[in-house]
């Protein structure tokens, strides 16, 4: 079995900022450890210098068996330059694309081969590209490419429900993102690769998706480093954990190594933290007496020469212990304060009649009032991002019956994929200015409250997930918005920035209705409407996890 270690390792941002300067763990073999974290404290970059998709400055990355990786963003990043998001793929990217991408190296490399040789015989069919065809398919074979090809069989037919000869040309935009997750994550559980890498593999993933990735990566015999701000899988399925912490100032990370799970990390972490508060008080102690003995004997040896040799040693002492340093300053506490305003509308915020999304559900009634806090729940594919895209304006989403906003109702979509074009390029402080009409010195408050200041000259694309979703969130408060339309909003938050938008919700004046698959998150909802797995849309006063995947002619 694989193991990954890290030793000292160094990495420094494009403007000069430390991120880690001198980081260390290692992840045994056979064990499921997560790493866990703030926003943009380095984990995803940790995961990334793993994978070798970045160089680190310093230190050493030691892996053995294959490595398989999921990358923070599944699939197409909704553009057609991909370079700056390691293992995008292009917006018409299929099933089979998706497979072959997260496929062992020997695997991926015939099958594109293969994919080469048909165009080129699509294009010319002469002698020269049925050889070239007849070699790929050839070389396909000796791969074990076929065999490989039963594995993805049983991988769409676990995540999609239908064999890999009907799933292998369907577009990845016509996937959930749960679905692509699944999909990836059966496909890297069933492969050879000895060592995973899974960077946020609950996410988008609904509750019966959840436990039973819980239940997978407790049975797997491989060894499994993943990224994870869900508390029932961090629970559930890790042996450790390795806290990524931001520092004080331009300090870069810390890495620190919980050797327990994760129902004694918070109580293990506190005791850590005072244990930090402790050296320093005992060290500002000590200096203090130092600093007070060279003063005495300063002054004492200026009266008796006798006392000079004295007050040298004293001197020595104090700057020993001064260029040896105060102890290690416990990691900065974040402080995120999302200011989202709302307004009076109409009492019928939302109105549907007889509302049928094109073959994803039934046709169904509903009446959502001003002031409401609605969650929407049921499993990936079942139609819920749809309904939400419809009820923001998307005219794509095809749909019967009728279905109207009320009286002074601004609806705000938050995405359930950070697919937004129109960002990439752009700093996260421009993107403010420029879109709200902000003075600098506004723009610099509102990125502060959501600790997105250090990130002003950074472009959205570089950000972390979780960061993006934060400044998605902030645009949302700045765009004045009076009903909130989130698809699964808190999968990219870490755990503070979680429970800053629950408080955020809490204050908001208006409707909110929210696709959640976060058990925790959804316990602060006033009603639920549910997408059953008959195709059904009903309301149900408590959450319900339980839907199965729907059943339809796929």
């Amino acid at each position: 079995m694989g193991h990954v270690e890290i030793s000292h390792l160094e990495y420094y941002l494009p403007d000069g900022r430390v991120l880690f300067d001198d980081a260390s763990f290692r992840v045994g073999e056979g064990s499921a450890v997560a790493l866990v974290g703030a926003n943009g404290a380095g984990k995803t970059t940790l995961l990334r210098m793993i994978a070798g998709d970045t160089q680190p400055h310093g230190g050493t990355v030691t892996v053995s068996g294959g490595l398989g990786v999921m990358r923070q963003f599944v699939g197409t990043t909704g553009r057609e330059d991909q370079r700056e998001t390691p293992g995008a793929l292009p917006a018409d990217a299929s099933v089979r694309d998706l497979l072959v991408s997260v496929a062992p190296a020997r695997i991926a490399v015939a099958a594109r081969a293969v994919d080469a040789a048909e165009l080129a015989m699509m294009a010319q069919d002469d002698e020269k590209s049925q050889m070239g065809y007849a070699q790929a398919l050839s070389d396909w074979a000796d791969v074990g490419g076929y065999e490989y090809e039963t594995t993805w069989d049983v991988c769409t037919t676990a995540a999609l429900g239908m064999p890999f000869d009907r799933a292998q040309f369907r577009g990845l935009n016509t996937l959930s993102g749960g679905e692509q997750k699944r999909l990836v994550l059966e496909s890297l559980l069933r492969g050879p690769d000895e060592v995973l890498l899974l960077d946020e593999p609950d996410n988008y993933l609904d509750v019966p998706g959840k436990r039973w990735l819980e239940e997978a990566i407790k049975a797997t015999p491989k060894t499994v480093l993943f990224i994870s701000h869900d508390r029932e899988l961090l629970s559930r399925a890790a042996d450790k954990i390795i806290s990524v912490e931001s520092g004080f100032g331009g300090g870069g990370s810390s890495v620190w190594v919980h050797g327990g799970g994760f129902e004694s990390f918070h109580e293990a972490r506190k005791e850590r933290f005072a244990r930090f508060e402790e050296l320093g008080r005992r060290w500002d102690e000590e200096h203090a007496k130092l600093k007070k003995l060279v003063v005495t004997l300063r002054q004492a040896a200026s009266v008796s020469h006798a006392l000079a040799t004295r007050y040298a040693a004293a001197q020595t002492r104090l700057k020993k212990f001064e260029d040896a340093g105060r102890p290690e300053e416990p990691p900065r506490e974040q402080s995120i304060t999302m200011r989202l305003k709302g307004g009076r509308t109409g009492v019928r915020a939302v109105t549907l009649e007889k509302l049928e999304l094109s073959g994803l559900m039934k046709p169904f009634d509903l009446e959502v009032f001003y002031g409401e806090r609605v969650g929407v729940l049921g499993s990936n594919g079942s139609g819920k991002s749809h309904f939400l895209r419809l009820l923001a304006g998307d005219p794509t989403v095809a749909h019967t019956g009728s279905w109207k906003l009320g009286a002074r109702v601004v609806a705000g979509h938050f995405r359930q994929t950070h697919a937004h074009p129109e960002l990439f390029g752009r700093t996260v402080r421009s993107i403010v200015e420029e879109e709200h009409a902000l003075s600098r010195s506004a723009a610099m408050g509102a990125l502060r409250r959501y600790e997105l200041d250090r990130q002003e000259e950074q472009k959205f694309e570089s950000l972390s997930g979780g960061q993006q979703a934060r400044l998605m969130i902030l645009k949302l408060e700045l765009d004045g918005v009076t009903a909130l339309l989130l698809d699964e909003p808190t999968d990219n938050l870490d755990l503070e920035s979680a429970e800053a938008l629950q408080e955020g919700l809490e204050a908001f004046d208006g409707t909110v209705l929210c696709v959640t698959h976060d058990r925790w998150f959804a316990k602060t909802f006033d009603r639920f409407v549910v997408f059953g797995s008959d195709g059904r849309v009903y309301e149900a006063p408590e959450p319900v996890w339980d839907e199965a995947r729907v059943v339809r002619d796929r």
